[in-house]
């Protein structure tokens, strides 16, 4: 059994932190409304456009804060 968390690498983290910021572009930049729309799903577009942003800056702002507290941690702890 575990001890309850887990123990990720400053890569892990930094590699959510690209992926939190890449769906933010995407969805910025309208590629993902407009692959949306090619494929079917114009009509729901704007709502899965609204939640893949919303999981996209909560991706960005939960690893961003572990990077900044592993980085804290190393240099001032």
């Amino acid at each position: 059994m575990g001890t309850g968390h887990s123990s990720c690498s400053l890569f892990e983290i930094f590699l959510g932190f690209l992926t939190g910021v890449a769906w933010l572009l995407l969805v910025v930049l309208g590629i993902v409304s407009s692959f949306l729309g090619l494929v079917g799903l114009g009509s729901i577009a704007t709502v899965l456009n609204i939640i893949i942003a919303i999981v996209g800056f909560l991706a960005f702002l939960l690893f961003g804060f572990c990077i900044f507290k592993r980085v804290w941690r190393c240099c001032f702890g």
